[in-house]
């Protein structure tokens, strides 16, 4: 499979750099017939889009979507869909000179990667913002599962900075999220995670924190043993939006201090289907989808754009420097990155949707 390409009946390409004219993405495989135009795209990449919130980078992009293919009439006629979102407040400025790798982001292992001929500027393809792209996709991924599945992915803010969300959120308290400019559904929570913010801003330094997502209705059976497993595939994915250093699912790492029988989720009839009593499986077992929940969490380092001195290291001479970091950053990404992971949840579960023929490829 290419490199900048995800999925294998949906399959997304990614196209574009941080600083060149446009991000974008080709998305082939959705299924003839579904009713489609920007306004089932923008209203989520609205949620993306930089300059929103305190917390966020001062870039200001309208990332307005153009769909160039792939749907005719108002529906989409089974071809590649091209989507199209120009850069328009682009400042190279900060990345002009000599090449000094900047501490926490991709710039050494790229200039190493392609032998010095990477677009350093923003981060280029490592760029945060080419998750745009990726939003615009899985807008439409979103769409397919809710038209023919009933599935409904639900990602928010847990954690920023070491301040969590309560554990006993409700599904109408998360549906709310984007009501808080945080995209934290609790609002005490998120009043303290705003105070850590402020006083990391005024040190000149950042914050991580942690995205977890919800996907309600997905049918027992998504998954392909025992390579393309469903968790497996949504980890990937998961994993190449640009900062996340960690994924679980269910109990995730708490599953290692408990006992088999506190861990196991245990089978009753409910309304005449299988459930468990318990998620500590977070809906997939096996690689395979199970039919309660699938519940994951991914874990975004602080933003390594930091305005504080530190050590690099002056590529063509090999002369040890000091560097402090300008250009425009966003301060922490967590808030932005909960479309994200809601669309990247998205395409995943399209894709196994498709390969297990859930979703047909005419719909009627």
């Amino acid at each position: 499979m290419p490199a900048n390409e995800l999925g294998e009946r949906l399959r997304v390409t990614i196209v574009g750099e941080s600083h060149g004219r446009l991000v974008g993405a080709v998305l082939d495989g959705v299924p003839a017939g579904l009713e489609l135009s920007e306004g089932d795209v923008q209203p989520m990449l609205d949620l993306r889009r930089p300059g929103r919130a305190p917390q966020s980078t001062p870039r200001r992009e309208s990332d307005r979507v153009e769909i160039l293919t792939g749907v005719y009439r108002g529906r989409t006629t089974g071809a590649p869909i091209l989507l199209w979102i120009p850069n328009e407040d682009v400042d190279s400025s900060p990345y002009e000179g000599p090449p000094v790798p900047r501490p926490g982001h991709a710039d050494y292992t790229a200039w190493i990667k392609y032998g010095g001929y990477n677009d350093p500027r923003g981060g280029g393809r490592f760029s945060g913002r080419l998750t745009a792209a990726i939003v615009a996709a899985g807008a439409i991924a979103l769409k397919l599962l809710r038209t023919v599945l009933g599935v409904e992915v639900l990602a928010y803010t847990l954690e920023i900075g070491g301040v969590r969300a309560r554990g006993d959120l409700t599904l109408d308290e998360i549906r709310r999220r984007y009501e808080d400019p945080l995209r934290c559904p609790d609002p005490e929570a998120a009043r303290r995670m705003s105070d850590a913010i402020e006083r990391a801003r005024a040190a000149g330094d950042t914050l991580g924190g942690v995205v977890e997502a919800i996907a309600l209705g997905v049918p027992p059976g998504l998954g392909e043993p025992i390579i393309d497993t469903l968790d497996g595939d949504l980890a990937k994915a998961i994993f190449a939006i640009p900062g996340v250093k960690g994924v679980e699912f269910g109990a995730g790492f708490a599953a290692a201090r408990l006992r088999g029988s506190e861990n196991n989720d245990q089978y009753v009839v409910e309304g005449g289907r299988v459930r468990t009593i318990t998620n500590n499986s977070g809906g997939i077992l096996g690689g395979i989808s199970n039919g309660m929940p699938i519940v994951l969490r991914a874990a975004f380092k602080p933003v390594s754009s930091i305005h504080i001195p530190q050590r690099s290291v002056r590529l063509d001479t090999m002369e040890e420097v000091t560097l402090t970091v300008r250009g425009r950053h966003d301060v922490c990404v967590v808030p932005r990155a909960v479309p994200v992971v809601e669309a990247v949840v998205g395409i995943v579960l399209a894709d196994h949707a498709l390969r297990s023929g859930a979703i047909p490829s005419v719909l009627r």
